[in-house]
């Protein structure tokens, strides 16, 4: 008996620190009035908007989920200069025709990420491969990309100074 109860504690136990982590992507979210709103508040404070498309069954869109949120440079960077959107794709959910409307990046893969500027242009998609390093992402190339692709960065008065 207690060998018993000792392998279902290990099995309860065990089950539990391999559960789905609570859902990131949202796939009941209107995406289209999602990104409108997240226009809307980067106008007003002087951002852009980052989509990352993906879904809860995407272990690299978890991945990246996680290490932003845990990077607290590359957090602190995006906090100041994106307001983000994850956008859902799944069998639930494909939001086609928002990516449609954003030139088809799920071409790229998943996670994919998109740019928009405060006015909601598209101007940058990025494969999230390129982020990576030795099967992981490359803190160095994220905090780049971030950098590169920011209202600061982008905008030409930087350039005429």
């Amino acid at each position: 008996m207690k060998k018993l109860l000792g392998v279902l504690f290990s099995i309860v136990i065990g089950s539990s620190l391999f559960a789905q982590p609570s859902a990131i992507y949202n796939p009941e979210a209107n995406a289209k009035a999602v990104i409108q709103q997240a226009v809307e508040q980067a106008k007003a404070e002087g951002k852009h908007v980052f989509l990352q498309i993906g879904g809860n069954w995407c272990p690299w869109c978890i991945k990246f989920h996680r290490f932003v949120e845990n990077d607290s440079e590359i957090k602190a960077f995006v906090d100041a200069n994106y307001v983000v959107v994850k956008v859902n794709y799944s069998k639930e959910n494909k939001n086609l025709d928002v990516l449609e409307s954003l030139d088809f990046p799920q071409r790229f893969g998943f996670p994919v990420f998109v740019v928009l500027d405060d006015s909601g242009e598209r101007i940058h998609t990025q494969n999230s491969a390129y982020l990576e390093k030795d099967g992981a992402y490359d803190p160095k190339e994220v905090l780049l990309f971030y950098k590169q692709w920011s209202p600061l960065a982008v905008d030409p008065n930087t350039y005429h100074k």
